[in-house]
């Protein structure tokens, strides 16, 4: 089990490192103009604002699941 967390950390940390570079490399590199529409809340911060794009949508993801669970056994019980 612990190996299993481990990898799982690792995974994470990893995906996270990758998503803030990709971003930062496109933010670098694209004009000014562009770089405002496709990046129209981000800060200076790119590590921060992926972060806070990531807790978002896993957090929209697991609300939606709750309710589509909720409705499936709301009877059951």
């Amino acid at each position: 089990m612990s190996k299993r967390l481990f990898w799982l950390s690792v995974g994470f940390v990893a995906g996270v490192v990758t998503v803030t570079k990709a971003r930062a490399y496109v933010k670098a590199n694209t004009p000014q103009s562009v770089r405002g529409t496709l990046f129209p809340d981000s800060s200076q911060n790119v590590a921060v604002a992926t972060l806070a794009g990531l807790w978002r949508d896993f957090t929209t993801a697991r609300e939606s699941r709750e309710r589509e669970l909720n409705r499936r056994y709301q009877d059951v019980v």
